[in-house]
């Protein structure tokens, strides 16, 4: 039995349906109008072995690109061990940074939903009127594991 609220877990099996399409869609070799707010991360699962893709949505922010890690997609992450992405219809290579500090989430969300807006709808936390979002609910929920991910992108990729 888990413990997430109704609406979580329909929005997590929704996701798991949408996801199947977006695979293909983000995998094909030019970049399509989705590909403009959403890139497929490849991962190997640390226990499994397994090859994995993962669409997730992203913002760029200076020279990286913030991405919601509230999946346990996230997991597989190595700080620092680059990785590869489907950015815009390219291979590319970054290496994740895991953010945990509420601070810098709440910064970096920010400026996510100032970009896409509609990034705030897939974020179960309260906003404050400043566009902030609720200092107690950003620390519960990066106490369940949730996590930004900045990614810095390799050289060439840029």
């Amino acid at each position: 039995m888990t413990d997430r609220p109704p609406r979580m877990r329909r929005q997590a099996t929704l996701m798991r349906v949408i996801n199947v399409p977006m695979r293909r869609i983000l995998a094909l070799p030019f970049p399509t109008p989705l590909s403009k707010r959403l890139m497929l991360v490849y991962l190997t699962g640390r226990r499994s072995g397994r090859s994995y893709r993962q669409p997730v949505s992203y913002v760029q922010d200076g020279g990286s690109l913030l991405t919601p890690g509230g999946g346990n997609w996230k997991l597989n992450l190595e700080p620092g061990r680059p990785e590869r992405l489907r950015l815009d219809g390219r291979d590319v290579s970054a290496r994740p940074e895991l953010i945990d500090d509420v601070d810098e989430i709440d910064e970096a969300l920010f400026t996510m939903t100032s970009v896409n807006p509609r990034t705030a709808s897939f974020i179960p936390i309260a906003r404050r009127d400043d566009g902030h979002f609720d200092r107690d609910g950003l620390i519960n929920a990066v106490a369940h594991g949730f996590r930004i991910v900045r990614w810095h992108l390799e050289p060439s990729a840029k």
